[in-house]
């Protein structure tokens, strides 16, 4: 979990969990300032913080070596300077899509993991968004819901370029600020503006609207997410009913349904982090 805010200012903290397991985040290094509203993916080795607002919204594209303890380096620079974008990635190749400059826009950007160097351009998406929820299989990358409040899902074909197409809608109507991660079969959608404590799924490999799974153990949204094949985690968030930032981290099995039960703890209340493992859906 990368970066984020935790009240009064932006943070660079770098932590870490082993997601087969439970208990409290440990910390693994600093991102190069502090950022909230960075973008994360990762390959097997590499994880990656793309984008985000150190006080200005920034094009940075910094990296981690997981299996290892250390600060971020910086890899690149993304098209244009963004945060909110949505993240999917294959073993090789990261895409972000759509995202905040302030404004919102709809390209979608490409690196490639493992080399440094800047993003590509790669297609774009359907409409201008920001704040949607991204997650991946090895070879398709879904983009959900966003500002300005859509409901929508669309799809990319991650080895090649192009535009993103529909793929359907999430329940219970408009949604921004949501969290996505997956296994290689089914994508996980959790918290929201406005259903904060709502979890869907859907199945990758089709099309169609998303099915309820449960909920969280909070109502909050801004969470950061991140996975392994069997598990979907989020941590942190913000409930703007009570104006509260939480530590806590929450699971879900990915191929059951239910709500999510405790994992632990962030090493402090945070929200708008970047998530990414080296056992998410992509790989």
């Amino acid at each position: 979990f990368m970066g984020g805010y935790q009240s009064p200012a932006k943070r660079d903290f770098i932590e870490y969990v082993n997601i087969s397991t439970t208990g409290n985040s440990i910390d693994f290094g600093n991102l190069i300032a502090a950022n909230m509203n960075p973008s994360g993916l990762a390959s097997r080795t590499r994880a990656i913080a793309a984008g985000g607002n150190t006080g200005s919204i920034v094009d940075t594209i910094q990296a981690v070596t997981i299996s290892s303890t250390g600060d971020a380096v910086d890899v690149g620079d993304l098209n244009v300077a963004r945060r909110f974008a949505a993240p999917m990635n294959s073993s090789t190749r990261g895409l972000f899509g759509g995202g905040g400059t302030p404004s919102t826009t709809n390209n979608i950007d490409l690196i490639t993991i493992p080399t440094a160097g800047d993003a590509i351009d790669f297609g774009n998406l359907g409409a201008d968004t920001s704040s949607a929820a991204g997650c991946s299989s090895p070879t398709r990358g879904l983009v959900a819901g966003g500002d300005p409040g859509v409901n929508t899902i669309q799809y990319v074909t991650i080895a090649s370029i192009g535009n993103a197409a529909d793929f359907g809608d999430l329940t219970g109507g408009q949604r921004r600020g949501g969290a996505g991660c997956s296994n290689a079969t089914r994508g996980i959608w959790g918290g929201a503006l406005p259903a904060f404590n709502s979890i869907d799924y859907s199945n990758i490999a089709s099309l169609g609207n998303t099915i309820d799974f449960g909920d969280t153990t909070n109502s909050m949204w801004l969470y950061s997410s991140t996975s392994s094949p069997t598990r979907a985690l989020f941590a942190g968030g913000y409930n703007p009913s009570s104006n509260a930032t939480y530590a806590n981290i929450d699971y879900v099995q990915i191929m059951t349904t239910g709500n999510a039960v405790d994992f632990g703890d962030l090493t402090a209340v945070r929200r708008d982090m970047a998530g990414a493992s080296n056992g998410n859906g992509g790989l």
